[in-house]
């Protein structure tokens, strides 16, 4: 047998491992560290699972945890970009497609392109099942920062406006999930977590 293949799909999980080291601003809810992409992402398929039931439309679950295990992928060259961040969101997404070129030409073929359009569809964010993965990406961050008394939203003075604006997915994807976002976002406000403007 010819592993060839087989040894260039094993360099690529080899890589992967290098999302376990980039770490996002945001802390685990006990506040002992920031969390990693890899973390991250597993905790979005677990809450994908969880919480599909709530899209507004039928979504392949399935196609959604894939989406969201590979959506930060390009991260491990591109690096984590904070979304309150504005300085840094300004070459974004170059670097991400750059890093997206990279990342998903290491695996051969059909396995590469699949990635590559499942990350390219998360990005465009058009289908019922890449808003859902968004809204996920979003509420999950959102979620820690709640449970930690505020986070990140209290270490970089992030106001009300800028969490709506960035949870905006969830107004197109889940009514459900946004209702209760925008709950948590008034507590948020009245225990002092986040700033008006």
């Amino acid at each position: 047998m010819d592993f060839k293949e087989l040894d260039r799909e094993i360099e690529f999980i080899v890589e992967l491992d290098k999302m376990k080291s980039i770490f996002r601003q945001t802390s685990l809810i006990n506040g002992t560290r920031r969390e990693n992409d890899a973390e991250h992402s597993w905790h979005l398929a677990l809450m994908t699972m969880i919480l599909s039931e709530y899209a507004d439309n039928k979504i392949d679950e399935f196609k959604v945890i894939k989406m969201v295990v590979i959506h930060d992928l390009v991260e491990i060259y591109a690096g984590d970009t904070f979304c309150y961040d504005e300085k840094g969101n300004m070459d974004k997404k170059e670097r991400e497609l750059k890093a997206a070129e990279k990342i998903f030409g290491m695996i051969p073929g059909k396995k590469g392109e699949e990635l590559r359009s499942l990350w390219e569809e998360f990005e465009a964010m058009k289908t019922d099942e890449a808003l859902f993965a968004a809204s996920m990406d979003r509420l999950q961050p959102f979620i820690m920062n709640y449970n930690s008394s505020g986070g990140t939203w209290k270490k970089f003075n992030i106001s009300k406006k800028q969490i709506l604006n960035r949870i905006a997915p969830l107004k197109r994807s889940s009514k459900v999930l946004n209702d209760y976002a925008e709950r948590l976002i008034e507590d948020s406000f009245k225990k002092g977590y986040i700033t008006k403007e």
